[in-house]
């Protein structure tokens, strides 16, 4: 009776391993908008000018220029301030309509590098996990892996 046990026993427990291992989970989808932010850098794009910059400067340099001297000595000095007046103007028409725009480059989970540009200061960092909204026009924050 006690072999006939043992036997039961052997073939109950042979039987629990005998059935097949659960299924593996399915696999994690892959996010072909996901990425690492690897550098978020500023950088600063002098405006044009419009020419009023220069007039404006060409004037008043002519007017200081024209306070020195006396005959021919006038006459250079006038064209010169017109001309450096100009000169100034034009640039700090320039430096006055320059904008400031921010480079994003993001290692995406494919292994690619791509670069974004922003107008407007991003909220994310290097290292920050990032999804691409819209083409990269927005980038939405990520929990990390």
């Amino acid at each position: 009776m006690y072999r006939r046990l043992a036997l039961i026993a052997a073939l109950a427990a042979n039987a629990a391993y005998a059935q097949p291992a659960p299924p593996p989970p399915p696999p994690r989808p892959v996010c072909v908008d996901c990425g690492t932010v690897q550098s978020v850098s500023a950088y600063q794009q002098k405006g044009g000018s419009s020419g009023v910059g220069a007039v404006a400067g060409g004037v008043l340099g002519g007017v200081l220029g024209h306070q020195i001297g006396s005959g021919r000595g006038n006459t250079v000095a006038t064209v010169a301030g017109a001309a450096g007046g100009a000169v100034v103007g034009n640039e700090i028409e320039r430096n006055r309509n320059t904008t400031t725009s921010w480079q994003v480059h993001i290692r995406m989970d494919d292994g690619k590098n791509r670069t974004f540009n922003y107008s407007a200061q991003p909220t994310v960092r290097s290292g920050d996990r990032v999804q691409l909204i819209d083409g990269g026009r927005r980038l939405a924050l990520l929990a990390p892996r």
